[in-house]
């Protein structure tokens, strides 16, 4: 009889324990009275730490005490702000902010002077601190699915920039700032409001795919065609109705592509004025072939 008393007891005690409140994810892990520098991993580039979907609304404030982390991901949380604090992390490479609810960053974040990457896409960030430009080792940023507008004049100090993301954002026009960053290699700028490509592209000499799908782009620009590297053009969704006689100059485009994945021509859904749209059938070599003739009758 004592013993099923027990057992109903210690039943009890366990639902209990189910439906109490929860600790944090990350404070699970220090349950065990172990330091927070245990949760480091030590791999054969970077020191790094993980705290992704750990439902966190606010960053831990050990965090701010591990200064050997050189990658931290805090991606897919529901952070609405990342304090000051972040500077101490001078040795950071590699930060994900990805997945959260930022609607700002710190100006402290120029103080990651070694920073080379960073993902602070799918947030709620209206702009970006001028500070980000003191980070000049950046070669990767990912600012897309924001709610940005406007890019400051100082991001032209970010001359190791090869690869940004600005898709799903609200520009109008293409940042002044962005043609003077002469690595760029991969230009996103589809899903915005861009009417436009500026002449001034032709200054992003080593670029090799540049996206501006889904956007109200009505021309191809001249100069676009004197960008050698080329080797995936993606102006799908826009409203094109011609395109510029030199764009046979752009030999590293091997095809009409239609798979969002594949490089070359992407220039479906546009509304061409004909005969483009059937020369488009033909192939790649069709169209350069009418696109030289023209120039040529002209």
């Amino acid at each position: 009889m004592g013993s099923e008393h027990s057992k109903n007891e210690e039943r009890r005690s366990m639902v209990f324990l189910r439906k109490g409140p929860k600790l944090p994810a990350w404070e699970d892990a220090l349950l065990a009275g172990r330091e927070p520098k245990s949760l480091l991993k030590r791999g054969l580039r970077y020191v790094s730490l993980s705290l992704i979907m750990k439902g966190m609304t606010t960053t831990p404030d050990f965090l701010w005490g591990l200064h050997e982390v050189q990658k931290l991901n805090l991606s897919r949380n529901q952070l609405v702000v990342i304090p000051p604090s972040l500077g101490k992390l001078d040795r950071l490479v590699v930060l994900n902010l990805g997945g959260n609810c930022l609607k700002c960053l710190p100006k402290e974040i120029g103080l990651l002077r070694n920073l080379k990457v960073l993902f602070v896409n799918m947030n709620c960030l209206k702009e970006v601190p001028a500070e980000l430009s003191l980070c000049r080792k950046l070669e990767v940023l990912s600012l897309s699915h924001n709610c940005i507008s406007q890019l400051p004049l100082s991001f032209t100090d970010l001359t190791n920039l090869r690869k940004l993301n600005l898709s799903n954002n609200r520009f109008v026009q293409i940042p002044l700032c962005i043609f003077a960053l002469r690595s760029l290699d991969f230009l996103h700028l589809g899903s915005n409001k861009l009417e436009n490509i500026a002449e001034s592209i032709q200054y992003l000499v080593n670029l090799q795919i540049f996206i501006v799908e889904n956007n109200n782009i009505r021309s191809l620009p001249r100069s676009l065609c004197y960008i050698s590297t080329l080797e995936l053009l993606n102006a799908d969704y826009n409203a094109i109705q011609t395109l510029p006689d030199d764009l046979y100059l752009l030999r590293r485009l091997r095809r009409i592509a239609w798979n969002p994945m594949d490089k070359g021509l992407h220039i479906a859904h546009n509304p061409l004025s004909r005969p483009l749209p059937e020369v488009v059938e033909g192939g790649l070599d069709a169209l350069f072939n009418y696109l030289r003739d023209k120039k040529e009758r002209n």
